[in-house]
């Protein structure tokens, strides 16, 4: 069973992610510091994230983009991406 850690993203003490999703001090930040629920929070909103802006996640730039919404996300500080949403659901083909 994972350890058991203080999120630094939702403040509840839940268990650890437990293993760096990155090979990057990011990905080991977010491993030792997030709770495996707000991971999945964050696979979400990511998927959201590259649909919407259609990023190549081959291209550095776009990578670059998607860790400093990462960031923002977990650590706070200000979202690099914003999704409008309140018209899901009413585009018509």
């Amino acid at each position: 069973m994972a350890e058991e850690i203080k999120c630094a993203r939702c403040g509840q003490k839940r268990a650890a992610l437990g293993y760096a999703p990155f090979p990057n001090e990011i990905g080991r930040r977010v491993g030792s510091e997030i709770c495996q629920q707000c991971w999945g929070e964050w696979l979400q909103h990511q998927k959201m994230i590259i649909n919407h802006y259609g990023l190549d996640l081959t291209n550095e730039d776009a990578q670059t983009f998607l860790f400093d919404n990462m960031k923002a996300f977990f650590f706070g500080g200000p979202p690099a991406a914003q999704i409008d949403t309140s018209k899901e659901g009413t585009v018509k083909w």
